[in-house]
């Protein structure tokens, strides 16, 4: 058989490696073993009922068709009323363009920044898709390695030492994945100050914002209007498979923005962008905050239980459903690890290879999207399979 010529940039695109964690993971289950998940993104939560009521009504209603490329006006003035009930921030709808998830939007913001050899700064660990959304328009990711000591989050100072004349563009995520760390206030003003002073573009990942946890979230849109924020209805709204998100760029990009997605997109799937303007209806938001406390419970069940055991969490998240924790005490190598607990105990973990090169071998994320019983009995595994 014939190796099919591939771009060049697929040899730097790889998959993520818990999929094929995640396909033994459910051939186990097909063979009769219980597994306990925990290395999925992805509550367990169904999306909340009164967003499928208001799918189910759109449909009925006839909202099957395209929609305008940038998304449904209501959405995007709904999503604008959102900022200002929630950080008291006046964003002009105009400045919002409605996409197939984040994923979607960073495609659109990649391609309108990032020209074939420019840079764009970001941490390792951080989310794999984020160096790939690079690589699709032949840009640059540059890993900058991150520690406990700064959150394991980026700040002004390594943006200033990893600038280059290439350096394009800086992202970061708040609260992040795969670490639940946030970027405070004060630290992403000066990211901003650095960036913008050396003549880059910030772009600020949000989707986790409302998971947030022991203190008072904010936007950076509070911060200044000329920089990209990302966000989301997959983690907070639960609403992963309807496949909806936002860009808020600055006025001077909308235009191209929208040009693209014309033509990237054409349009998001209308039912979609209908049921989410319920998701921002107060008896919503009631369900989605409790499930935030739930989120908040499991955190604090999981965090000393992976602990006890021996794991080292230096920095607890506050936020996001994620534990990034140092294996380092038990295992030299996290990926083994992953797999050998998966086939002994049916316990799935995600490896640190998955979230970049610096010390993969030493970290393991744990989601906490599992049921607290389910994730003792987990952590019950656990603790056999460390026993052997």
């Amino acid at each position: 058989m014939t190796t099919p010529k591939l771009a060049s940039r697929m040899e730097r695109i790889v998959p993520f490696y818990v999929m094929d964690l995640l396909a033994r993971a459910k051939q186990l289950e097909a063979e009769g073993r219980s597994v306990i998940h925990m290395e999925v993104g992805e509550p367990d939560f169904i999306t909340p009922e009164p967003v499928i009521e208001a799918g189910k009504n759109a449909l009925y209603a006839g909202h099957t068709g395209y929609t305008a490329a940038t998304g449904i006006p209501e959405l995007r003035q709904a999503i604008s009323d959102h900022y200002g009930r929630s950080f008291s921030i006046d964003v002009d709808p105009a400045r919002i363009i409605v996409t197939p998830g984040a994923s979607g939007a960073l495609q659109l913001v990649m391609s309108v920044l990032i020209d074939p050899g420019q840079e764009v700064l970001m941490t390792d660990p951080g989310y794999p898709c984020n160096k790939n959304f690079v690589e699709l328009v032949s840009g640059v990711p540059v890993g900058v390695p991150v520690n406990a000591d700064s959150n394991y989050q980026l700040n002004s100072t390594h943006i200033g030492d990893n600038w280059s004349d290439k350096t394009r563009a800086v992202m970061v995520a708040t609260p992040s994945n795969p670490t639940g760390t946030v970027v405070e206030r004060d630290e992403m003003a000066r990211i901003h100050k650095t960036v913008k002073e050396r003549g880059g573009h910030l772009i600020v990942d949000e989707i986790y914002q409302g998971l947030v946890y022991g203190q008072d979230g904010y936007s950076s849109l509070e911060l200044a209007d000329d920089l990209f924020v990302i966000n989301s209805f997959s983690k907070y709204f639960g609403m992963t498979g309807w496949r909806l998100g936002w860009v808020v760029a600055p006025h001077a990009f909308v235009e191209s923005l929208d040009t693209l997605a014309q033509n990237l997109f054409l349009s998001c799937t209308s039912m979609s962008q209908y049921a989410a303007l319920e998701a921002f209806s107060p008896r919503c938001l009631d369900v989605l905050e409790q499930r935030r406390d739930e989120f908040r419970k499991r955190r604090d069940f999981l965090l000393p239980a992976l602990q006890d055991i021996g794991f080292r969490i230096p920095v607890p998240p506050q936020g996001a459903f994620y534990l990034y924790v140092d294996s380092s005490g038990l295992t030299d190598d996290s990926f083994s690890f992953a797999y050998e607990l998966l086939e002994a105990q049916g316990v799935a973990i995600t490896p640190g290879k998955d979230f970049g090169i610096h010390k993969p071998e030493q970290h393991i994320r744990f989601a906490y999207t599992n049921s607290i019983e389910n994730m003792a009995e987990g952590v019950r595994r656990i603790r056999k399979f460390l026993a052997r």
